[in-house]
């Protein structure tokens, strides 16, 4: 056997070398692209089911608090639906528990007091 080599084989030796690296790279990178696209599409999908299940909770809430007003509006009281075991409805609550609005204040002096002091003029021109 020949230690020899010819120009010819060792370049070829060298290509083949050469094309079964860049094939690991190509197969590296089609399988970092798969768990990207798989992140992604993970992503996408918690999103659209995410969506889907505030959707369906408030479907579920708005009826619960129809079924509570219409009992209501069939003679329960509110304390004798507690007494049942039947509490306000969790959204009604919050809507409750917000502060009143406050009344209109006329547009006069106080106005300026609003306006960081400035007066509003109105069709001047």
């Amino acid at each position: 056997m020949s230690s020899n080599v010819s120009v010819e084989e060792a370049v070829e030796r060298a290509k083949r070398a050469e094309q079964d690296r860049i094939e690991a790279i190509r197969a590296l990178a089609t399988a970092r692209q798969s768990i990207t696209d798989a992140r992604e599409d993970a992503a996408r999908e918690l999103a659209e089911l995410q969506a889907h299940h505030a959707e369906l909770q408030r479907d579920a809430e708005a009826a619960d608090v129809r079924a509570y007003s219409a009992a209501i509006k069939a003679g329960w009281s509110a304390e004798a639906l507690r007494d049942i075991g039947f509490t306000e409805p969790e959204k009604k609550k919050r809507v409750r528990a917000r502060s009143a609005r406050k009344p209109k204040v006329a547009a006069t002096s106080s106005q300026a007091d609003t306006n960081g002091g400035e007066e509003q003029h109105t069709d001047q021109q």
